[in-house]
């Protein structure tokens, strides 16, 4: 700070900028002084502060000396200007610092992000190209928007300080196995605040991708962000468990650890994908299992155990491909989509978290008058219930889940005009579209992910009802069937049925949120045919009575046809309507209008989470 005292002999006085101890004094009474030059330092805080002459100057006299205690404002020193007056109205301007681009500080940082590209990895990224599968790190490039990627840890090295040196296990272990970080997903569809992630990719070119001391402290940071700020995430998840190897660890098992609890605490809260390629084993698994959805490429292998497990259990010796591979765990509902490759894997991620992430402003819809002739004419055929949902639904918007399991049940998402919805549909090529025990568990698993994200219903009825007999029973189904009915009466989201064809029973009940009348509206189709069970052995048990005492065949199968007909006309769907069992009858091509109609209706909100489960059930 400098300031004018004597205009006429241009005398100024020296200030301090701040409290402090003088830690130097550069110049003695009598020395010149060049322009912005230092002539005091003042150290405050562990900081120094230059006082520095603005103009060209010689030192009259100094008021401080090293050591010194001062205040801020108190003068310390005093100088005469050699410059003519005009140099004081018409200062230097302030030097700008000069960027110095052989900072060591900067080179170090540089050369260690260098250390964490696949590019430093050569060998073990060619492994991975033998293998025919992608490094971490392509495929988190793949899956976010370009540039959005900011990763969170990347200089985490393993708990193992103590068997290898820092240079060793930046080159062993870089980002410990475990590359975390918040991004941008489908941004140029829903904007950036919508597309906000984070995504978590184990990196199985270290240590097999297992869960490291340090990388379990790194995820269980990341999900607490998940948690408090709401974020979606998407998790690779090959590797192999826990690490053994950590030896700078303080504890004995390691059971304390919190990040299973933290992944499960996000179920139902915000989306959770989990993408599975390779090889996926035990901790890995346990996280993978908690995700809403698993997208499992072809060639992957999960269980919660590996070879070493297995085998250290005295359970036998075998391979890790015989270990749960995706064939085996997509029939039996594990893996909700099965893809072919990484590649494909990242595309249905994209296109499921979109569901979650708003309306589409743009459409394509193919003629509905198409459904006006899509059933055939004998009520018994079977026809392709997936071409239907195809024609209802914006072209290119299903997405089917957990299609190779409980096929006799149908479960995807869909839009129609551009809106987020979930659909189930009972697929007659199945059982004729009955409900066994596996389809119940799907059905609500299914009803509560809609219900925790928001997305209305809609469902597609054409059942005979509950599949029955010892078999069926043998399946535990009082209890798993029983799961639709608990579930239904605890959504808040809107539901919708159409009854195509068949409506009878329990069955039917529970396609319609547990009642004809807890749907929002349930309209059937022309074809709609209603009973309390089947119409056929209704009749039977109802006049078993009256058809033994009718001794010829002929005449008792003539009876029996009237009363089956006359049981079929009270069951169509006008004459049920007129009951009001049913809101209304419409026709096919009249359902897109419908739906969108009730979802107005409703007043739902498809951006708005109002209500949030206390979880979605893992199964």
């Amino acid at each position: 700070m400098t300031k004018l005292i004597n205009n006429k002999s241009k005398t100024f006085i020296l200030k301090a900028p701040c409290n402090g101890i003088v830690d130097a004094v550069l110049v003695k009474t009598g020395d010149h002084i060049s322009v912005n030059s230092t002539v005091i330092m003042i150290e405050s805080m562990k900081m120094h502060y230059p006082v520095t002459s603005e103009f060209d100057a010689i030192l009259l006299s100094l008021q401080v000396a090293v050591g010194d205690q001062v205040e801020q404002g108190q003068v310390l020193a005093t100088i005469e200007l050699l410059q003519s007056n005009d140099a004081i109205n018409n200062k230097q301007p302030d030097q700008k610092p000069s960027q110095n681009l052989a900072n060591p500080l900067f080179q170090e940082l540089t050369e260690r992000k260098y250390q964490l590209t696949d590019a430093a990895r050569a060998k073990a990224m060619s492994k991975r190209k033998r293998l025919g599968l992608q490094s971490a790190r392509e495929n988190i490039e793949a899956l976010v928007d370009s540039g959005s990627f900011k990763e969170y840890g990347e200089f985490l090295l393993a708990a193992q300080r103590s068997r290898h040196s820092e240079q060793e296990l930046m080159e062993k272990c870089p980002a410990d196995g475990l590359i975390c970080g918040t991004a941008e997903i489908n941004g140029e569809l829903f904007g950036k605040q919508a597309a906000r992630s984070l995504v978590m990719a184990y990196d199985y070119a270290v240590f097999a991708g297992t869960q490291g001391v340090m990388s379990h402290k790194k995820i269980d940071r990341m999900l607490a962000l998940a948690k408090q700020w709401k974020i979606p995430v998407v998790l690779f998840a090959e590797g192999g468990g826990g690490r053994p190897s950590d030896c700078d660890f303080n504890g004995v098992s390691g059971l304390d650890c919190m990040s299973f609890v933290k992944m499960a605490s996000l179920s139902g809260l915000v989306p959770t994908i989990g993408i599975l390629a390779g090889r996926c084993f035990a901790g890995n698994a346990a996280l993978l299992g908690v995700c809403d959805v698993i997208i499992g490429c072809k060639n992957s292998t999960l269980g919660m155990a590996g070879p070493a497990m297995i085998e250290g259990g005295g359970l036998g010796y075998f391979k890790a491909e015989e270990i749960g591979p995706a064939s085996v765990q997509s029939r039996n509902g594990v893996i909700d989509i099965l893809v072919k490759d990484e590649a494909e894997a990242i595309e249905k991620a994209k296109q499921y978290l979109a569901f979650f992430q708003g309306d589409k402003d743009s459409w394509q819809v193919t003629d509905q008058a198409a459904l006006n002739q899509v059933l055939p004419q004998n009520p018994k055929s079977i026809y392709p219930m997936r071409s239907i949902i195809l024609t209802l639904s914006d072209k290119d918007s299903v997405l089917e889940l957990r299609q190779d399991f409980a096929r006799g049940i149908i479960t995807c998402l869909i839009r129609i005009e551009g809106k987020a919805f979930g659909l189930i549909a009972n697929d007659p090529f199945h059982l004729g579209g009955a409900i066994d025990a596996q389809g119940a568990d799907k059905i609500a698993r299914f009803m509560q992910l809609c219900d925790a994200f928001n997305l209305p219903m809609i469902s597609l009825c054409d059942t005979p009802g509950f599949m029955v007999g010892p078999e069926a029973e043998k399946q535990a189904s009082v209890r798993h069937i029983s799961r639709i009915f608990v579930t239904a009466a605890s959504i808040k989201v809107p539901f919708f049925t159409l009854v195509l064809r068949k409506g009878y029973g329990l069955g039917a009940q529970a396609m319609s949120a547990g009642s004809f009348h807890a749907s929002f509206f349930t309209a059937a189709w022309p074809s709609g045919e209603f009973a309390a069970m089947g119409i056929e052995g209704a009749i039977k048990l109802a006049y078993a009575k009256q058809l033994a005492e009718i001794e010829k065949e002929a005449e008792r199968q003539i009876y029996l046809d009237q009363l089956i007909n006359t049981a079929k006309a009270q069951g169509r769907a006008l004459n049920v309507a007129s009951y009001m069992e049913i809101d209304t009858v419409i026709k096919p091509d009249q359902s897109r209008d419908w739906i969108l109609s009730g979802l107005n209706a409703s007043g739902h909100q498809s951006n708005q989470q109002t209500h949030q489960r206390p979880c979605i059930d893992s199964w």
